[in-house]
């Protein structure tokens, strides 16, 4: 009786051996990312006065730039959500070919610093409604400034922007965020206009 018993194990334990080595190998899956939920676009006019003006999003806070080499109308629009904003300068350089020059290669200065940590840089001239052109960069990578640009009428007015997260989550994780914050700045450029009511 006991060999019996003895030979139905053996022969169940065979069994359950030879099926599970029949299985599919197993393969972990990827680690998730959580779901963020990203709320509809909706634009305000730029209150404060500056020598520019345009349309930027509700859900973001204009403030002033803090930094120590900041000039006059020179603002971020902070994204308290997303930890990431949008950093705007500029400059009124009067005619002046050579100072036109120089924030034109600054710009592009400041863009090639993000080349070690980018594997592509793609530039883009656009032409907005309002009439002026525009130079756009995007990066990919681990970077951490995915979006830039800077727009002049070549005369008076040079306007740059620049897209920062302050945060040390992947830029996998935060692409739907970073494609929603890229959508904004391209608003803000197709509604960007000079004014003429700040000296």
């Amino acid at each position: 009786m006991r060999k019996n018993n003895l030979f139905n194990f053996i022969a169940l334990l065979g069994g359950f051996l030879f099926l599970s080595g029949c299985a599919e190998e197993y393969t972990p899956k990827p680690k998730g990312f959580n779901r963020i939920d990203l709320p509809d676009p909706q634009y305000t006019q730029l209150q404060e006065q500056h020598p520019y003006t345009f349309e930027h999003s509700v859900y973001a806070k204009i403030l002033k730039d803090s930094s120590r080499i900041a000039e006059p109308h020179w603002i971020d629009i902070y994204y308290p959500r997303f930890k990431a904003n949008i950093q705007l300068t500029y400059k009124n350089f009067n005619q002046d070919p050579k100072m036109f020059n120089g924030l034109v290669e600054d710009a592009r200065k400041l863009t090639s610093r993000h080349q070690i940590k980018a594997y592509a840089i793609e530039e883009t001239q656009i032409k907005t409604p309002t009439g002026i052109t525009a130079s756009v960069f995007e990066l990919e990578g681990e970077v951490p400034s995915q979006f830039q640009f800077y727009l002049t009428d070549s005369t008076k007015h040079f306007f740059r922007g620049a897209l920062y997260f302050r945060t040390a989550t992947s830029n996998d994780s935060l692409a739907p965020v970073i494609e929603y914050l890229k959508k904004d700045a391209v608003h803000l450029l197709n509604t960007l206009h000079w004014t003429e009511q700040v000296k």
